[in-house]
């Protein structure tokens, strides 16, 4: 569990790096647009002022300075228009007029538009005359609306890439566990293969030389119950063809089994439909799961309290329920109980409902899930088929 949490924490150190990173980047790309916004609004004003000086020029002004100013604006969009919003002249726009006319009424309308944010220079041809002006509007250069879009198509960028990268780091390191959880399981089934089988060689001499020993069946049992989960173990890592079983069966195997390896203090009630359940599956890998929840449920129990078995079927779909009486699961472990490694015991490897989760979703294409938990109430998890 300190090492679930300890995950957890790194992640959220990521994300907060991340939005840090991406506030320094707005607020840094803010600090350039903000600064090209003034350079821009200055070079109107000298530009504004060009216009002034040659809309009051005469026959023996120099207006060299002034169409050089003039004419180096080919960034900025300019609109000029007297006191009565006619436009005069206009620079750096495309219009897609049908005519002239139709031109100047868009080009008019984008004035306007310029005008109500404030974005432009008045000025007065003749100081002594009160309406005798003419307004410079102006819009941003596309450099500055580029630059100004760009902090966000340069985050989209980054977020896409690190959730790329996450999936594939996730992906790779599934990939891995998966291996070694095969590798663990087939050595486990060999390197209990041998001994199985001298097990099952002894308990058939036993029983011709002790026929009437009542303890020989028991012992049989148990070495043919060791023989189950060593199979179990080798069918993990490869795709068990499902095959059609009741499952009526598989659970009232599991509930014989449990109860006579548990507690007389553990009551099992199995609230099954009166007609059987056929459903394609590997019984022999669906009874470790509900095994592994009844196993777990005793755990949480500490020896004491009800488990109930539920099952139904309703439009083509089955569902198992495994109740508690237990002591519950903390809301913010919900999440991590089927991750690897994750375990609330003092002993345990955490891989028990990891394991029969893969069974459910991989092998039999279902879902697990806890249904609801309370603490000190008990826990239901659920499966759907």
């Amino acid at each position: 569990m300190q090492w679930t949490d300890r995950i957890r924490q790194v992640k959220i150190l990521l994300v907060v790096a991340a939005i840090i990173i991406a506030v320094m980047s707005l607020v840094v790309s803010n600090y350039l647009v903000r600064d090209l916004a003034t350079e821009e609004h200055n070079k109107m004003e000298v530009w504004a002022e060009a216009m002034r000086s040659l809309s009051m020029a005469d026959e023996t002004t120099d207006l060299n300075l002034v169409l050089k100013v003039i004419d180096e604006n080919n960034t900025i969009p300019v609109i000029v228009t007297d006191n009565k919003g006619n436009v005069q002249t206009f620079r750096n726009i495309t219009l897609d007029g049908k005519d002239y006319a139709d031109s100047l009424s868009l080009a008019s309308q984008m004035a306007m538009r310029m005008h109500t944010d404030g974005r432009y220079i008045r000025i007065a041809l003749n100081d002594s005359v009160k309406n005798d002006y003419i307004d410079v509007c102006y819009d941003d250069s596309v450099m500055l609306k580029r630059l100004s879009a760009w902090p966000y198509v340069q985050l989209g960028v980054v977020m896409l890439f690190v959730v790329i990268a996450i999936f594939a780091l996730l992906t790779s390191k599934k990939a891995e566990q998966n291996k070694v959880w095969v590798g663990l399981s087939k050595e486990t089934a060999h390197q209990l293969g041998t001994p199985i089988s001298s097990l099952m060689a002894w308990t058939e001499i036993l029983k011709e030389t002790y026929p009437d020993d009542g303890l020989i069946p028991e012992m049989d049992k148990d070495v043919r119950r060791l023989q189950l989960v060593a199979e179990r173990f080798s069918k993990i890592g490869s795709l068990p063809e499902p095959v059609p079983s009741s499952l009526n069966e598989v659970m009232t195997h599991v509930i014989d089994y449990m109860d006579r390896r548990t507690s007389a203090k553990v009551s099992m009630i199995k609230d099954f439909p009166a007609q059987d359940i056929i459903v394609k599956i590997n019984a022999s890998l669906f009874e470790w799961v509900i095994e592994n929840l009844c196993k777990n449920a005793v755990d949480a129990m500490e020896g004491s309290g009800t488990i109930t078995l539920y099952m139904r079927e309703e439009n083509g779909k089955v569902t198992i329920e495994v109740s508690d009486t237990g002591k519950g699961i903390r809301k913010k472990d919900i999440g991590n109980v089927f991750k690897p490694g994750f375990t609330t015991k003092k002993r345990g490897w955490g891989l028990g409902l990891s394991l029969a989760k893969r069974i459910v979703e991989e092998y039999h294409r279902g879902k697990i899930f806890v249904k609801s938990s309370e603490i000190g109430r008990g826990t239901t998890f659920r499966i759907e088929l």
